[in-house]
This record gives C-alpha cells, structure tokens and sequence, in this order.
C-alpha cells in the first residue's frame, strides 16, 4: 500500500536533490582561489572566462551583502547565518573577488555593500530568512544554467557553488538550526 501523499507542497529542494548534491557541497567547503600569494585565478583564462568568473565574484559579493544587512538587522539571527556567510565569504574568494572580504559577520561590510544601495531588511526573521533564502535560490538556480557556457574548473566550480546554495536554501526554509 503507497504512502498517502504530504497535504501541503513543499518548496524548495526535495531531500534526495540534497544527497545527490551533497557531496559537491562538501567539495565546495575547501575551495580557495589559490594558496597565498598565488598568481589571480583568472590569469591564463580566455576573456569569456574571466568576465564569467568576474560575473559571478559579483553575484557572491551581492549575496554577501544581503547577510551582512539580515544579520546587522536581526542580530538573534547572526549564529545561525554565520555559517552560511562564511560560505558565502568563500565563494568569493575562489572567483576571485573580494579581497577585503572578512570571514567575520562582525566585520565591515563588504566591497560591494559600500558601493550600492542599503539592503532592505523585512521587519521579522522569518521574512528576513525567506528573503535570503530567495536570493540564494535564484543565485543558485542562474548558477546552474550559466555552467554549462563555461570551461571545466570553472564549471565544477560554479556547479559546487550553486550546490552550496540549494543547500543554504534547505538550511534557510526547513533547518532547525
């Protein structure tokens, strides 16, 4: 006899996409743009490339910038997002961007917060954290379909960081971290 089906729908990724993902994730946890001192990442890469890696230090930049404004926001939140923004922190810095990027959510604001307009904090956490986890849903979702126009590292890489997001989505929407 068959399982009677959820009465509610449930959004975002199903927990088999996670485990099919999962080990890309982890993956993803010890990337680096190179070890210290290292020549840029982009260098010796076709214009296409660098401008896609470019794009996408961008991209982690501006999400970057949405956690540091949730967490200066919504203080109670910041042990739960920390962790995520330190991924976040990561990701830019294997594109290759963010230099001034600090792993630490108490920190200055990143690069990109200084350049752009203030981002707008819902007044609760719950909306704080559906808006996060919407951004990191469409980053993710782009990432995705960008890795195919791509070479293979930058591909892998852009594969393991849209993994890392629908993760960070889970996280967002259903942990209960």
């Amino acid at each position: 006899m068959p399982f009677p089906s959820s009465p509610r729908p449930r959004s975002g990724p199903r927990r088999r996409s996670l485990l099919a993902v999962g080990p890309a994730a982890l993956a993803l946890a010890g990337c680096t743009a190179g070890p210290e001192g290292s020549a840029d990442p982009g260098e010796g890469n076709s214009d296409a490339e660098r401008r896609a890696r470019a794009r996408a230090a961008r991209d982690s930049e501006g999400l970057l910038e949405r956690y540091d404004a949730v967490i200066a926001a919504r203080p109670a939140l910041a042990g739960r997002l920390g962790p995520l923004r330190d991924n976040v922190v990561r990701h830019v810095q294997a594109f290759g961007g963010g230099r001034k990027a600090s792993p630490s959510a108490s920190a200055s604001p990143s690069r990109a917060a200084t350049a752009s307009a203030p981002v707008a904090v819902p007044g609760n956490d719950k909306d704080a954290l559906a808006g996060l986890a919407a951004a990191e849903r469409e980053l993710a979702d782009r990432r995705s379909k960008e890795l195919l126009g791509v070479p293979g590292e930058l591909a892998r890489l852009l594969a393991s960081v849209a993994a890392a997001g629908a993760a960070h989505v889970y996280v967002l929407t259903e942990g209960d971290a």
